[in-house]
């Protein structure tokens, strides 16, 4: 396995620096912040660029807040200087590391994401399940097959800093790389475990963590159908028994190796006929709905919008990037629906 060392001086390069400003501010050129940083840009690059090469650099505290959309998450916000920090460390050993990744690793990547996952996910039913082949005469969606469908517990609050380092240091061997990663990692309230949820280094840190699980899973117990994207991942089998066994060794895995424990609410083994809910989506055999929380969400910023807490073009770059998701789905008299209400 090929490690890479003396690669510290390409994070805190120039063209690296305005490459990592350029993508912290995409969407955001508006906000008073990023006003007030490119008002003297070159002066806080620079800033950044000395603080890196004299290993001195400091990240601020984080700003934590709660959303409920609907679910209840802890987001920690880390100031725009750092931000920019964490796209010069992700321009350098994310394509070092991404090369690692298996196929079927699908969140937070290039030409990857819930429609890739949903389309793979797609592929195996049909292998699985031999191209829909009916057990029985009543059911048009009665199909053979299983899914296990897993989830793993709380897990950015439960990733073990020592490990995750660790494994970064299998194919990063440069000292003061992994100085500057461990800095990232432990500006947070727990300095051993646990990461951030907002972060982009997290993000990304999240998929190098459990590229772990996804080679157990591939690699050791020799699954053919196996789809994660972040902490949710599937397995699908025509063998019940077998997935039974694949879960016992995967809850074991994650404890032994990488500290960690299977959802015990959210972990099942499905029969596909009953639709696994995936990515958004309740994915039937021949057909796909949409999860009720995300119509939810939809339906919420609309009442935003009628009572004058968002703007209409706000609404509607919201309604145009819920729409491109939904399409993926058989909603069409939920989106006529949704139409009438914004107009």
């Amino acid at each position: 396995m090929k490690s890479h060392k003396n690669i510290y001086y390409k994070i805190y390069k120039w063209e690296n620096l305005l490459l990592a400003f350029k993508k912290a501010r995409r969407g955001k050129t508006k906000k008073d912040y990023v006003i007030k940083f490119e008002e003297n840009l070159i002066e806080n690059l620079q800033q950044l660029q000395f603080e890196l090469m004299t290993q001195t650099y400091k990240p601020k505290p984080l700003k934590t807040f709660i959303i409920r959309d609907p679910k209840t998450r802890k987001i920690s916000k880390s100031h725009f200087r750092d931000r920019i920090i964490h796209h010069t460390i992700c321009n350098v050993i994310e394509p070092i590391l991404q090369k690692t990744f298996i196929h079927d690793s699908c969140a937070n990547q290039k030409r990857k994401g819930n429609i890739f996952a949903i389309k793979r996910f797609d592929k195996f039913k049909r292998k699985v399940s031999r191209n829909g082949k009916q057990k029985g005469w009543f059911n048009n969606n009665q199909v053979n097959g299983y899914c296990l469908k897993a989830d793993v517990k709380h897990y950015f609050e439960e990733v073990n800093q020592k490990i995750l380092i660790n494994i970064i240091k299998t194919k990063i061997k440069d000292k003061d790389t992994i100085q500057l990663i461990t800095k990232i990692l432990q500006n947070y309230h727990n300095k051993n475990k646990g990461m951030p949820l907002g972060n982009l280094t997290s993000q990304f840190f999240a998929n190098i963590y459990l590229n772990e699980l996804d080679y157990f899973t591939k690699h050791k117990l020799k699954t053919k159908y196996y789809i994660r994207y972040v902490d949710d991942f599937i397995i699908l089998s025509s063998n019940k028994k077998q997935l039974m066994t694949w879960k016992k060794e995967i809850k074991k895995f994650l404890k032994n190796k990488l500290k960690l424990q299977l959802h015990p609410q959210k972990s099942h083994i499905i029969n596909l006929s009953n639709g696994i809910d995936f990515v958004g989506f309740r994915n039937f055999y021949r057909f796909r709905l949409l999860r009720k929380r995300n119509i939810k969400k939809m339906q919420e910023k609309i009442k935003q919008y009628t009572e004058g807490k968002i703007t209409e073009s706000k609404l509607n770059e919201i309604h145009q990037g819920w729409t491109a998701y939904a399409k993926w789905a058989n909603p069409y008299k939920l989106q006529n629906n949704l139409i009438k209400c914004k107009t």
